[in-house]
């Protein structure tokens, strides 16, 4: 049995559906959409409205389709908020889309004026900390990054807040042409092993693909069984409910590595550009893109909330819970357990 905080016994009911499945779409992405809209403009930097615009748009769409919606604080929440259902769960991204980049890797940082508490404070379910890692990058740098991690931690179990905590390799300056496509199941593996332990407070992964990001073979197919053995080992590693990330693969991409993951253990999606980047591609014709949104977008959600309905494994019944989960402190005297953190 595996007694959760209240706060995160809530915040972790709200991400997912009623039968504990998590059906998350991302639209806090910053970078993928500041680029393609100042190149579409014609211009050196996107303009907030347009960026707004097209994050309002997608949430209006398909956030009644989502268990749960990630935005970011500054372009999405604002303009969003009242467009989303009460009835969505609300994850908001804590990373600044800026790093700092050293000849040894990438070092991270919270988006600048924000924190968890602000989090906690305008209701979010739930704080999302996307961390760029490479477990063989150098040692000061895996520390810092570490370390970023671990203090997130503990300002999450002190604002009793879930951590969603967002894993993904990159190209270290040294990588010869093709290392990271060829190490992509290592790596990946051995960044959730490093991030396993309880001492980083995560209460939700959400993993890239132990594998190819593109022409997936069929889940279901002859040469499947090589692929799946690398999603089983990453779901082994998992020590706490995860999700899989599109890493902008394509819709059809997504779909086969979503199968891989589910029958690995993972609790369901937490996806963007799969989902909404085809609509997207209309920017700036804001009504042939709200079309496609309304069309295309919302049939592929559909696709991908029947395969986790389908194969998807219920938070609460994830391997590392090892027996039901219940709220600490339940009985007369919760009020008195339940002390600041």
């Amino acid at each position: 049995m595996v007694a959760l905080s209240a706060g995160k016994m809530w915040g972790m009911r709200r991400l997912a559906d009623p039968a504990g499945r998590m059906k998350m779409i991302a639209i806090d992405q910053r970078t993928p959409l500041m680029q393609p809209i100042a190149r579409k403009r014609g211009v050196s930097e996107a303009a907030y409205d347009d960026i707004a615009e097209v994050k309002v748009a997608i949430v209006r769409h398909l956030s009644q389709h989502a268990s749960a919606m990630l935005l970011d604080p500054n372009f999405a929440y604002p303009r969003c908020a009242e467009h989303l259902s009460p009835a969505v769960g609300l994850c908001l991204s804590l990373e600044h889309h800026v790093t700092k980049n050293t000849g040894q890797g990438r070092l991270s940082r919270t988006i600048p004026s924000w924190s968890v508490r602000q989090t906690r404070r305008i209701g979010a379910d739930a704080v999302k900390l996307l961390v760029w890692y490479r477990p063989d990058a150098d040692a000061s740098v895996r520390e810092h990054q570490q370390a970023f991690v671990r203090a997130i931690g503990r300002e999450c179990r002190e604002h009793d807040i879930v951590l969603l905590l967002e894993l993904l390799i990159y190209p270290l300056p040294a990588d010869a042409p093709g290392f990271l496509a060829a190490n992509r199941a290592r790596l990946v593996q051995a960044s959730m092993r490093d991030f396993s332990q309880p001492e980083f407070g995560v209460d939700v992964y959400k993993l890239e693909p132990p594998g190819p990001l593109r022409d997936i073979p069929d889940p279901d197919g002859a040469g499947a069984a090589e692929l799946q053995r690398a999603y089983d080992d990453l779901g082994k590693l998992a020590t706490r409910p995860w999700v899989l990330l599109s890493a902008a693969a394509s819709p059809a991409d997504f779909q086969r590595s979503l199968a891989y993951a589910c029958r690995a253990g993972a609790s369901g999606y937490l996806c963007g550009r799969a989902i909404w980047q085809t609509a997207f591609e209309h920017f700036p014709d804001l009504p042939a893109m709200e079309r496609e949104l309304a069309a295309g977008s919302v049939r592929y959600v559909y696709a991908l909330n029947a395969l986790t309905d389908k194969l998807a494994v219920a938070w609460h019944r994830h391997p590392s819970w090892q027996g039901p989960v219940v709220l600490a402190g339940d009985g007369p005297r919760f009020a008195e357990s339940y002390a600041p953190a």
